[in-house]
């Protein structure tokens, strides 16, 4: 396999669970600022039900995930890098698939994670609203976001 098929977003299945759940710990079970809130399991649990669904994508080579993304219609639920393959373009490819796909994208980021957010906005996303987290699963303060697809000049 190159290495342009690697970055190549495809399809999630089951057998990508060890390697999607590994990508997911990396980052919450390393930011010190994240609590946490959900098990191991739950967490497996979860990514098995949007995998099921067809939400997940991933990039990177079928046993070896770098990245993936669950994202049911315009709703991004998660996008996440493993720590060693960030800044090599594989979230962008990941969020330019999805905005080849979409007219809309949002999603809600913790007002913490300012890496996150400078990624967003680099891509097109504007804040909308801020919360205080009394309705995310954590309960810390998040940032609304939404990226919007322009029409050319002179369409209607």
């Amino acid at each position: 396999m190159n290495v342009a098929s690697e970055i190549i977003p495809r399809p999630a299945h089951l057998w990508h669970l060890p390697q999607l759940a590994a990508v997911l710990w990396a980052f919450t079970r390393s930011t010190s600022w994240l609590p946490m809130v959900r098990s191991r399991w739950v967490d497996l649990r979860t990514l098995a039900y949007v995998t099921r669904l067809g939400w997940v994508s991933f990039v990177g080579k079928p046993y070896d995930v770098q990245g993936f993304i669950a994202r049911d219609g315009a709703r991004i639920h998660a996008l996440y890098v493993r720590p060693g393959a960030r800044g090599q373009g594989r979230g962008a490819v990941l969020i330019r698939s999805a905005q080849a796909q979409s007219m809309r994208l949002e999603l809600w980021t913790e007002q913490a994670n300012l890496a996150a957010q400078k990624f967003y906005h680099t891509h097109g996303f504007v804040e909308v609203a801020r919360s205080d987290g009394s309705s995310n699963d954590e309960r810390i303060p998040d940032v609304h976001l939404v990226w919007q697809k322009t029409m050319p000049e002179g369409r209607i």
